[in-house]
């Protein structure tokens, strides 16, 4: 076979990212339909020794339990157990038992519930870094205007006295005309 002849048995780009409908587990129907059916599924998992031995090392890990639950309920949904609804209707009550487990093994978890305190976020954001140094800015030119003997109140007082005049811009074009 010869370079310039087409190849016509080659596989079309990107058939190996797709696959028949159906044949994909969360393209079925759901094994179970209802928050209670899955609850008593998610129940009946979590009750077992080598269940709850995984999870406390998970916890003592540090990981927040909010995250476990996600993770948890959307591999159930890919494996076709539930439905998504059905899972984030869930995810409260995986929570709850996860805490408990946590509880009766003494380990000091993340439920992931609380939120953080803005001093323990440290944020290295574009806005915080512009807003620490217009800060400094400021600081810096208190400091200058108080060793001229001249305040920031002083200046401040007389720029809210006079109020520039604003020019009233009238639109132009096709879309200025009054209809």
């Amino acid at each position: 076979m010869a370079f310039n002849e087409p190849r016509l048995d080659a596989p079309i780009p990107g058939m190996s990212m797709t696959a028949e409908l159906g044949a994909r587990p969360w393209q079925g129907p759901p094994q179970y339909t209802t928050v209670d059916e899955a609850i008593e599924y998610y129940l009946e998992r979590m009750s077992s020794d080598e269940f709850n031995e995984q999870l406390v090392d998970i916890m003592e890990m540090g990981i927040p339990l909010t995250d476990l639950a996600n993770t948890l309920q959307l591999g159930n949904v890919m494996e076709g157990i539930h439905t998504i609804d059905v899972g984030m209707l869930v995810m409260p009550v995986l929570i709850e038992m996860m805490m408990l487990i946590g509880d009766s093994a003494g380990v000091d978890y993340d439920s992931g519930l609380e939120k953080k305190r803005r001093k323990d976020i440290t944020r290295d954001t574009l806005v915080a870094k512009v807003s620490k140094e217009l800060q400094k800015k400021l600081n810096e030119e208190k400091k200058n205007e108080s060793s001229k003997g001249i305040s920031i109140e002083d200046i401040s007082n007389e720029e809210t006295m006079e109020e520039p005049e604003v020019e009233e811009v009238k639109p132009k074009g096709l879309m200025g005309r009054r209809t």
